[in-house]
């Protein structure tokens, strides 16, 4: 009998973990659904570089004013594993993945539209589902096996400027790149979820972004006195986009594991295609729609764990 209580109570306790971790997930997906418009603005004013640089600062900077203020509240910590040296390999991945991985992506919205770039965003679910099973081992279901094969699909009819003449697009493939370091990013992301997430993102913002605007600035981009104010949107996009929703991404990780917050976060590009087809008044395309809907079910077989076909269980006949 109390053994039937506590398995009660952990099926209940999982349910309510696995509730939490797909809330988070979206409300991450939420925030992170306006880096890819507003980013495409802003990169009128800013250069590629300099804006990922500024994106992940304005992160940084908010989780050193919420750590701050956290140390003078002197709020104790529950059950939160410290960083170590066995950290320390992860962090520097992390770190040099989320310098690769901005920059790429500013130079594909640069050259592409901001709904197509939104939507080859996905592609992330793809590498971090892929690293997640050959690298950490964790388990794919045939069910997310099959929404693999339909994002990468959309992404591929996505990536062709023809599909005719098979003119790859240069934007879409920095922003597969970008996909790629990203899926590497978050199973790196994951070895430090058990620790404290606002460090985590403190040391993301601020280190990340310090070393592209270094690199920005070395290769020669500048930013025009009359476009200084484009710095000020820039720091609050990565408040928002790259702070906030990393924090509760992280958070998501530590109930569901990084294969599935990457599926629930997915949502995210299908909000930034409504706000880029807003904001440019763009117009899709046959091949966009084609590919919208393909993303679509990949993202719905890729969101949900369950298996595909029910099987009845037979009476035993007494």
């Amino acid at each position: 009998m109390n053994n039937d209580l506590k398995n009660n109570d952990i099926k209940n306790i999982n349910k309510i973990n696995n509730k939490k971790g797909i809330f988070l997930a979206l409300i991450a997906a939420l925030a992170y659904s306006i880096s890819s418009p507003l980013s495409k603005l802003i990169l009128d004013f800013i250069s590629p570089t300099l804006l990922a640089g500024f994106l992940y600062l304005g992160a940084g900077i908010l989780m050193l004013f919420i750590f701050l203020f956290r140390i003078i509240l002197k709020k104790k910590k529950n059950k939160i594993e410290k960083l170590t040296k066995k950290d320390l390999p992860y962090i520097i991945l992390m770190v040099l993945l989320d310098v690769a991985a901005p920059i790429l992506m500013m130079f594909g919205l640069n050259n592409t539209n901001a709904s197509n770039a939104s939507l080859l965003n996905n592609f992330e679910i793809v590498m971090t589902s892929l690293i997640a099973l050959f690298i950490f081992k964790e388990k794919i279901s045939l069910r997310l096996w099959l929404g693999i094969i339909a994002i990468s699909l959309s992404c591929i009819i996505l990536s062709f400027d023809s599909l005719e003449s098979f003119n790859f697009s240069i934007g879409s493939l920095f922003i597969l790149l970008a996909a790629i370091c990203w899926g590497f990013e978050n199973n790196c992301t994951k070895k430090l979820a058990n620790s404290d997430p606002l460090k985590i993102v403190l040391i993301k913002g601020l280190a990340s972004g310090s070393i592209s605007l270094i690199i920005g600035f070395s290769i020669g981009e500048r930013i025009e006195l009359a476009n200084l104010w484009a710095i000020f949107i820039a720091l609050l996009i990565g408040v928002v986009a790259y702070g906030l929703s990393i924090l509760f991404y992280i958070y998501a990780q530590r109930f569901i594991g990084a294969a599935k917050t990457s599926t629930y976060y997915a949502i995210n590009p299908f909000i930034a295609v409504i706000f880029s087809l807003i904001i440019f008044l763009e117009i899709p395309s046959i091949k966009f729609i084609i590919a919208l809907i393909i993303m679509i079910i990949g993202c719905f077989l890729a969101s949900n764990d369950k298996p595909l076909f029910k099987r009845k269980k037979k009476e035993e006949s007494s």
